[in-house]
């Protein structure tokens, strides 16, 4: 059974996951450690659960996901995989930090490969399914675990709100369009962590989101 952890980094408040199953074997997803002692949290909660992490993935891009990715790449030794049309994004983050006034000491790696739609994202006992959901960035993935009920959704879908769009590469209609036909569709029981804020449900959010409904 797989079994997600979440910590929040950075000013922007950002969780980073840890998705790990018996095996002991997990995926590090966006990692925000930003400070040294959000490092030190990651690490030793790694080594506290007994963790081997054998991939490294960002749902998207964006400055508040992509921070701790050189600590973890090296830490670990793990190629970045991400969705190659995030690759722009990703090459923007110095800029973006900077804009917002960030120190950007450890740029991240470059991908080391690339993750399909709909390709099986496997690790341990457990297969993860890379959902495409694009609209709040260009070509941000959702990771749906069918077997245990639970979907990775970066910044696609929030209790009670969505991924904002008016970023470079972000579309209302196009995320609408993703959340309805990419999520929507899947079990209301299954749980949704998303990159900021409380878990939910995608049941809850297809009667209650105020931004995209169920009709």
């Amino acid at each position: 059974m797989a079994i997600v952890v979440g910590l929040t980094f950075n000013p922007f408040d950002e969780t980073t996951y840890l998705v790990y199953d018996e095996t002991g074997e997990c995926i590090i997803f966006d990692p925000g450690c930003y400070e040294g002692h959000e490092k030190e949290e990651l690490v030793s909660t790694i080594n506290k659960l007994q963790l081997k992490p054998v991939r490294l993935i960002n749902t998207h891009c964006h400055i508040d996901h992509v921070l701790g990715n050189r600590f973890v790449s090296e830490a670990y030794q793990l190629p970045l995989e991400i969705h190659e049309g995030e690759l722009p994004v990703l090459q923007s983050a110095p800029q973006v930090a900077a804009m917002f006034g960030m120190p950007y000491p450890e740029p991240s790696p470059m991908p080391g490969r690339y993750i399909a739609a709909g390709e099986l994202i496997s690790f341990g006992h457990t297969q993860l399914k890379a959902l495409y959901t694009p609209g709040h960035s260009p070509a941000s993935l959702s990771f749906y675990c069918e077997k245990d009920g639970f979907v990775i959704a970066g910044d696609v879908l929030f209790r009670d709100s969505i991924g904002r769009t008016d970023l470079p590469g972000g579309n209302f209609n196009t995320l609408a369009a993703s959340i309805k036909t990419q999520l929507y569709t899947l079990d209301g029981e299954v749980k949704v962590y998303p990159g900021h804020g409380p878990a939910t449900t995608i049941g809850y959010e297809r009667k209650n989101n105020p931004f995209v409904s169920e009709q």
